[in-house]
């Protein structure tokens, strides 16, 4: 039976794939919506409120969640948002933080601009 520190760092392990999930699911959701309304407007919330917790002074949910995990394992948590630490130390060392907010509010155009699209051929076959 493995002690609570043990399945404190599990939980901590599970709470950052889930953090991963959702910035993937934000950035990419828009490409898996098309003909479910109901999962459109899930998206939606989710993209904004990921943007607003990006430019927010509020720390993610998740980032906490995650290093109180750590702290119940033993471990020292990282200071920061999610993305500064994990995505800023593997996938672009030495970048400054403005240009992964700027990256996120791209991708979150990209997703718009799905949806506009969408929006304005479902519009076209409604009128004709």
């Amino acid at each position: 039976m493995p002690s609570w520190p043990q399945f404190a760092l599990a939980l901590a392990c599970t709470v950052l794939v889930l953090h991963l999930a959702f910035i993937l699911w934000v950035l990419f959701g828009a490409f898996f919506t098309r003909g479910r309304p109901r999962l459109t407007v899930v998206h939606a919330v989710c993209a904004v409120y990921g943007l607003v917790i990006e430019f927010a002074p509020w720390p993610c949910p998740l980032t906490l969640l995650e290093n109180w995990f750590e702290v119940q394992a033993g471990r020292m948590p990282y200071n920061g948002p999610f993305l500064l630490h994990y995505l800023d130390r593997t996938v672009y060392p030495n970048v400054p933080p403005m240009l992964l907010i700027v990256g996120a509010g791209i991708a979150l155009a990209v997703n718009a601009a799905v949806y506009f699209r969408r929006w304005q051929k479902w519009r076209a076959s409604a009128q004709g």
